[in-house]
């Protein structure tokens, strides 16, 4: 089983999305990241192991504000 969250990230430019990413992406469990500096979104997908505040602790953690989020989704595996 996977989780999906979203967040509503205060983010200026190209660079402030791969520092996102780039933060993101260093959570043990963290399957796919995805930002939209024009819709100022982050979507995450992980294993059931990483959990939505771990996830919102670590884009606090790249320096950026998180604006709004929504708790997620569990999904099906594609695998």
């Amino acid at each position: 089983m996977s989780n999906i969250y979203e967040f509503n990230v205060k983010m200026g430019c190209g660079g402030c999305a791969s520092t996102v990413k780039a933060a993101l992406n260093k959570v043990q469990g963290v399957q796919a990241v995805d930002t939209s500096v024009d819709h100022q979104a982050v979507t995450v997908t992980t294993d059931d192991s990483v959990t939505f505040e771990q996830i919102q602790d670590a884009i606090k953690g790249s320096g950026k504000e998180v604006k709004g989020s929504k708790r997620g989704k569990t999904v099906s595996s594609s695998a």
